[in-house]
C-alpha cells in the first residue's frame, strides 16, 4: 500500500516539474529584436528654373515732366484763366497780375527818358558852341574839355534811362503768365486777388504726351536693370489692358528709405489715357544669361540650425528603399513659388520635404510619391 502511494505522488510532480522546467528555459533565451520602421517620405525631384524669373514692382503714373509756373514779379493776382485738368499750348495765357504799378512804372521811366535826350541836346549844342570858340581862340582848352564831359555824361544817362525803360516795359510784360510748353493743367496753387511773391508757384504743369513711371527696385536687384529693357506694365484702373515700357533712367544713388533705387518706365504711345497718380504694376524678366544653375524649392525642404541651412536628399539604395544624406545649400531669393538654392544640390536629386525635422544623416526611408513644386 506504501509503495502505490509513493507512486501516485510520482506521477502528480511530474506535470509540474515540466512546467518548471519549460519556463525556466523561456526566461534563460535572449528577447528577440524589434522590426525596424523605415518611415515613409515624400520629395520632389530638382529640376533647374528658366533663365528668366519675372518680378512684379508696384508703381505710379506720372507726366514726363512737371514745371511749377510764377511769376516774376510780385503783385496782386488779377485773374486765372485754366483749372484743373485744361490743356494748354505754348503762348496760351495762364494768368495776369494787376499791372497798373508797373504801367506808372514806364510812363515814369518815359517822361525821365524825354528830359535825359533833352539835357543831352542842350550838352551837344552846348559843345559845338565852345569847339568854335576853341577853334578862335576864344575859349579856353578847359572850357573845351568841361564841354566834351557834360556831352559824354548826358549820353550815358539816356542810354541808362532808357533801359529803365525797357525794365519796367518787361516787367508790364511779366504781369502776364503763359504756358511754355503744350501739357494739362495738373494743379491750381493760388487763386484771384492774392498776393503773390516773384517765383512763387501759381500752377504745375504736366507736360509730354506720353507718360511715365516711377518705380522703387531693391538695391539686389538694381545692377541687373539696364536702360532700353522692355517691360509690362499694368494699371489697377484699367485691369484688362497692359502697355509695354521701357526703362529709361536707373538710379546710381538710394532713395530716402536707403534700400531702393528709383527707375523710370516710358510708356508707348497707346497709353495716352493714362493719368498722373495711377497706381501701376511693372513686370520685369530678370536672370537672363546666368551661368549658374538656379533651383526653386519648396521654403519648408529647407532647414537650418547651427551648421547652417540644409536640405535632405533621398539617395535610392534598394527597390523603394534610400538612404537620406544632409546637404548644406546656399539660398537666394525668396520668390512666389518657393525659395531660390544656389548651390548644395544638383539636377535630379530627390529633396525631402517632408518631415525634415525627424530625420537624420544616414536614416532609411522608403520613397513615396514625389510632391509637385
Amino acid at each position: 500500500m506504501q509503495v502505490e502511494h509513493s507512486e501516485r505522488v510520482r506521477l502528480r510532480l511530474i506535470p509540474v516539474v515540466c512546467a518548471a522546467t519549460l519556463l525556466a528555459h523561456a526566461c534563460t533565451e535572449p528577447p528577440s529584436p524589434p522590426e525596424t520602421v523605415i518611415r515613409p517620405v515624400r520629395y520632389v525631384s530638382v529640376v533647374p528654373t528658366a533663365d528668366q524669373r519675372i518680378r512684379t514692382f508696384s508703381g505710379v503714373a506720372r507726366a514726363v515732366a512737371e514745371s511749377s509756373l510764377s511769376f516774376r514779379v510780385p503783385g496782386s493776382i488779377a485773374g486765372l484763366s485754366v483749372e484743373v485738368g485744361d490743356r494748354v499750348e505754348p503762348g496760351n495765357s495762364i494768368g495776369y497780375l494787376d499791372p497798373v504799378d508797373y504801367e506808372l512804372q514806364v510812363r515814369e521811366a518815359a517822361a525821365s527818358l524825354r528830359q535825359a535826350e533833352a539835357r543831352m541836346e542842350n550838352a551837344r549844342a552846348e559843345l559845338r558852341r565852345v569847339r568854335r570858340l576853341y577853334e578862335n581862340d576864344n575859349a579856353a582848352r578847359t572850357d573845351l574839355d568841361a564841354a566834351t564831359a557834360a556831352a559824354e555824361s548826358s549820353a550815358a544817362t539816356v542810354e541808362a534811362v532808357a533801359k529803365r525803360l525797357d525794365l519796367a516795359r518787361r516787367q508790364v510784360e511779366h504781369t502776364r503768365l503763359v504756358a511754355p510748353t503744350a501739357g494739362a493743367i495738373a494743379r491750381v496753387l493760388a487763386e484771384a486777388n492774392e498776393n503773390v511773391a516773384a517765383g512763387q508757384a501759381i500752377v504745375v504743369l504736366a507736360s509730354g504726351a506720353v507718360p511715365e513711371v516711377g518705380l522703387a527696385v531693391p538695391e539686389a536687384l538694381i545692377r541687373e536693370i539696364r536702360k532700353g529693357t522692355a517691360v509690362t506694365v499694368t494699371f489697377d484702373a484699367i485691369p484688362d489692358r497692359q502697355y509695354r515700357g521701357t526703362v529709361t533712367e536707373v538710379g546710381v544713388t538710394a532713395g530716402a528709405t536707403g534700400t531702393t533705387f528709383p527707375v523710370s518706365v516710358r510708356l508707348g504711345p497707346a497709353a495716352s489715357e493714362i493719368r498722373a497718380g495711377m497706381a501701376a504694376s511693372v513686370e520685369m524678366a530678370f536672370g537672363a544669361g546666368r551661368e549658374a544653375a538656379r533651383f526653386i524649392l519648396p521654403t519648408h525642404a529647407v532647414g537650418e540650425d547651427r551648421a547652417g541651412r540644409f536640405v535632405y536628399v533621398a539617395e535610392p539604395n534598394r527597390a523603394g528603399i534610400a538612404v537620406v544624406r544632409r546637404c548644406a545649400v546656399t539660398v537666394g531669393q525668396l520668390l512666389p513659388g518657393g525659395i531660390e538654392v544656389t548651390e548644395g544640390v544638383a539636377e535630379g536629386d530627390r529633396v525631402i520635404v517632408a518631415g525634415v525635422s525627424r530625420l537624420q544623416q544616414g536614416d532609411e526611408v522608403r520613397l513615396g510619391t514625389a510632391s509637385d513644386l
